[in-house]
């Protein structure tokens, strides 16, 4: 693994606002990094990514079923009671689910680690599977990169598989915060793919979905949702005025309700008790649990913090470095501490992606802080033997 740099294609800016990438400068910052790349060998993408990946996808779905028969667990994960039957319900069902990706750290000398599993509503998907994919072959065509340069990237043929699993019907609906353009981005991304699978999609604002007479959820034109990816997290469809239906909602709503248990810090703690010391996993506890204090350098986690907010990095026991934020009131976990690849460019965090139930792609975000936050940049990776 190391970071290069190479001359930033002279057109990126207009490829990237032609294809709906507006968000490649967000809050006034780079998003996107046309001018570096993280390299990998193909043998440290099949052994110490993809494969370790797909380990702890398996691990993880190995442990739902435990956590939502268990009161103690869900207990311990905070789970909302008005969420705990639907949750049950959808694991019972096996209701089918999309996308997910894990947040590793790798410096290129070790195993990766787990720092935590987005399972639920995770982002940066159309910068991995398309653009950073258009950027290989432009550099590769400018000479840039070698032509026998890969990526691991087999994202988008492998989210146009899945889509092709659900059942067609009328309309497929789509709902996120349509005034964030980052997640507009990314769900309208997400409709492209389900119209390649065939299906007929819908975009719509999360305030937009309606209930009508026989508690059926509905859109703008009173039509029936029957299927709906949501870009929004399990917790905070509870604020919704469409809440008090979500027991009767069935499996409509991707990614389903179980999901809510791998999105949560809590799992950390809980693989760790199920695998100690396996080389993919840091310690990890609960911060209320006594073992928790033989931890020198830690991480505190709330256990539904995004976006870096309310983590602390603790060294020698002593607070480092920390993010300001709104969570924490459902309680933390606190996970040994792993360093990031550290370059010029910063500290890097790899993303490895799982769709359905196979590990097939990769992002590398990098942030000026060791805890990797909104303002992080997103650098593409090639593979080069």
């Amino acid at each position: 693994m190391k970071r290069i740099t190479l001359p930033a294609r002279p057109d990126w800016r207009d490829k990237a606002r032609a294809v709906g990438f507006g968000f490649h400068v967000m809050y006034g910052e780079p998003y996107w990094l046309d001018d570096a790349a993280y390299t990998f060998t193909l043998d440290e993408i099949e052994t110490q990514i993809e494969e370790p990946s797909q380990e702890l996808h398996d691990m993880c779905m190995d442990m739902v079923g435990d956590i939502v028969g268990s009161e103690e667990a869900l207990d311990r994960l905070a789970i909302p009671e008005d969420l705990r039957d639907v949750v049950q319900r959808s694991w019972q069902r096996r209701d089918r689910h999309l996308y997910g990706r894990f947040d590793l750290a790798y410096d290129g000398t070790g195993p990766a680690k787990l720092l935590e599993y987005n399972a639920d509503t995770p982002t940066s998907v159309f910068e991995t599977a398309y653009f950073q994919y258009n950027w290989l072959t432009d550099q590769m065509a400018l000479g840039a990169l070698p032509n026998d340069a890969d990526q691991y990237n087999s994202l988008q043929e492998s989210l146009v598989e899945a889509f092709e699993q659900f059942p067609k019907g009328p309309i497929f609906h789509f709902a996120v915060m349509t005034d964030n353009e980052e997640d507009r981005g990314t769900t309208v991304y997400l409709m492209d793919c389900a119209v390649q699978a065939g299906h007929r999609v819908e975009l719509l604002d999360i305030g937009e979905i309606g209930i009508d007479a026989e508690g059926r959820y509905t859109d703008l034109q009173d039509r029936v949702i029957d299927r709906c990816f949501k870009l929004y997290p399990w917790e905070f469809m509870l604020r919704e005025p469409f809440a008090r239906e979500l027991a009767r909602s069935g499996d409509v709503f991707i990614e389903p309700a179980w999901k809510a248990v791998l999105s949560n810090k809590g799992l950390l703690p809980l693989l760790w008790q199920r695998h100690p010391n396996h080389p993919n996993l840091l310690a990890s506890y609960f911060a209320d649990d006594p073992a928790a204090s033989a931890l020198t350098d830690y991480v505190r986690k709330p256990l539904l913090s995004r976006e870096g907010e309310n983590v602390t990095i603790f060294r020698d026991g002593r607070e480092f470095v920390s993010a300001p934020g709104d969570y924490g009131d459902e309680g933390f976990v606190v996970q040994a501490y792993a360093p990031l690849f550290e370059s010029e460019g910063g500290f890097a965090v790899l993303g490895s992606w799982v769709v359905g139930d196979r590990a097939c792609g990769l992002a590398v975000r990098e942030d000026r802080s060791r805890i990797t936050a909104n303002l992080s940049r997103f650098v593409p990776h090639v593979i080069i033997d």
